[in-house]
């Protein structure tokens, strides 16, 4: 039986509701040791709609949607009361990146009427799943730079291209995807975005296979794939306000500070903070300095992660920082990352790389997608732009092809 929020009911009040229908009507789990969520099976992505579903149908889902379009128009205190009640039980984690967090939140900035109401309200209610398709394979870190094509034929637009490191791709149904419409301006102002159902005419999706044998991401190629006026975001050639704002979204959401996550916590055991205390313990060097040095640098820079988190969400919802400091957040959480796998490999030495039956090979693995955290939302460098231009007011970088009309740019050519 679904229950609804009354206008009165506190923070606390929400909190201890939460917590008696998660006891009643959710599976629960160790947080310390979660259940694992293969992204790259899609058996992972059906098991997290059927979660979603329950909370949908408990009155749980889209906290900090507005009501008009599926959620409960909450804000976020109530939310963060759900994320402390709901880590002991298994919660549809996988939907958060990029489905709520990144392309639910931007159609929520953006979208029309139409498109919010639709998509939105489907993935709240765990029908559907929303993806980004924003990278190509000549396109490098300069977003603006892409040159996927969208051509208007009649009262059709036509999508010719290729989309590269789309996150789960292969589970979504419908993702937003940045295309060139006006090669006469210059880069930025010749952008569209589209709302993509991925199951039409014209696109053809691969897996990609990692160094770690993931196959999480996927590439696509759309070749003469029509789509009507209705699947545009924002306005046509204003595609790059849409992208900004959905890079905004998705920095925010890297590094942990979006309120329209559905549910917080570790997707499964291999994305929780190594256990430095332990690695060192089962390697005998628990009281060597050296490593109670390199354990305690690593267990600093997540308490002040996690405080940053809490500064810039504040400061952003009061308008004392400018909403591109979630690019903080971002850069906090990748450099936060890597401090950790390489503090774990240092310690574990020889059994990080070599499977002697102490189970630290999973150390060993999960270095090699270190820089993962570095590379999504934009490459850690172009964060540092961000952060000097957009927030300390810094002077921009120069750029050859600022203002030139983007068909006179000069381009790699095979």
């Amino acid at each position: 039986m679904t229950e609804t929020v009354t206008s009165t009911e506190t923070v606390a009040d929400f909190g201890a509701r939460a917590r008696r229908w998660l006891t009643e009507n959710m599976p629960p789990i160790d947080p310390e040791n979660p259940p694992f969520s293969v992204r790259a099976e899609q058996q992972s992505w059906d098991r997290a709609k059927e979660l979603q579903r329950k909370l949908y149908e408990g009155g749980f889902a889209g906290i900090c949607f507005p009501r008009e379009y599926g959620g409960l128009g909450l804000d976020y205190a109530y939310q963060k009361a759900f994320n402390a009640e709901c880590r002991f039980f298994e919660m549809p984690l996988i939907l958060n990146t990029p489905s709520f967090t990144i392309c639910s939140a931007t159609i929520l900035d953006v979208g029309s009427e139409e498109q919010k109401r639709d998509r939105i309200s489907a993935a709240i209610r765990g029908d559907e799943i929303l993806c980004q398709l924003l990278s190509e394979p000549s396109g490098g870190s300069d977003l603006a730079g892409v040159i996927t094509r969208a051509e208007k034929v009649g009262d059709k637009w036509i999508i010719n291209g290729a989309k590269t490191w789309s996150t789960s791709a292969f589970a979504a149904d419908y993702g937003l995807m940045l295309a060139r419409t006006d090669w006469t301006v210059p880069k930025h102002e010749g952008l569209t975005m589209f709302l993509v159902p991925l199951n039409a005419p014209g696109i053809t999706m691969r897996r990609i296979t990692e160094v770690n044998g993931n196959e999480e991401f996927c590439e696509e190629f759309f070749d003469g794939l029509e789509l009507g006026d209705d699947a545009v975001v924002g306005a046509v050639n204003d595609g790059w306000t849409v992208a900004s704002r959905q890079l905004h979204h998705e920095r925010r959401a890297v590094g942990g500070g979006s309120e329209f996550a559905s549910g917080t916590g570790a997707e499964n055991a291999s994305e929780m903070p190594p256990n430095h205390v332990a690695t060192a313990e089962a390697t005998g060097q628990a009281d060597d300095p050296r490593v109670q040095d390199l354990a305690g640098r690593a267990l600093v820079r997540r308490i002040v992660k996690d405080q940053l988190i809490e500064h810039v969400t504040k400061s952003i919802g009061n308008g004392s920082l400018p909403p591109n400091a979630g690019t903080l957040i971002r850069l906090m959480h990748a450099e936060t990352t890597e401090l950790e796998i390489d503090t774990a490999l240092a310690i574990a030495g020889t059994a990080g790389v070599v499977d002697d039956g102490s189970g630290m090979l999973d150390i060993g693995v999960r270095y090699l997608s270190r820089q993962t955290g570095s590379l999504g939302g934009g490459t850690s460098e172009m964060a540092r732009n961000v952060i000097g231009e957009r927030i300390l007011g810094f002077p921009r970088e120069p750029a050859a092809d600022r203002g030139v009309p983007f068909n006179q740019v000069k381009r790699n050519k095979s």
